[in-house]
């Protein structure tokens, strides 16, 4: 996960829901609001990665039976 000085933020008013925001903060093991609301979205985001990787295997565009280790030569690495 990156941290807070590696990565662009801007500042952004938003209504929450308190127990949701209490819920995430307990999840999380965070203190602030704004880190529960950071670690969720980012969570949302990875969750949706997988999700299109696991699409991408099941649509046949990525192929895992694929190893370049051993087409190149012939030979296992």
């Amino acid at each position: 996960m990156p941290r807070e000085s590696d990565t662009a933020m801007s500042r952004t008013v938003i209504d929450l829901d308190d127990d949701t925001a209490e819920e995430l903060m307990r999840l999380y093991k965070v203190k602030t609001k704004a880190a529960a609301v950071r670690r969720a979205m980012e969570e949302t985001v990875k969750l949706h990665r997988r999700l299109e990787f696991m699409d991408a295997i099941d649509s046949g565009a990525i192929d895992l039976t694929y190893d370049a280790r051993t087409t190149a030569t012939g030979d296992a690495a």
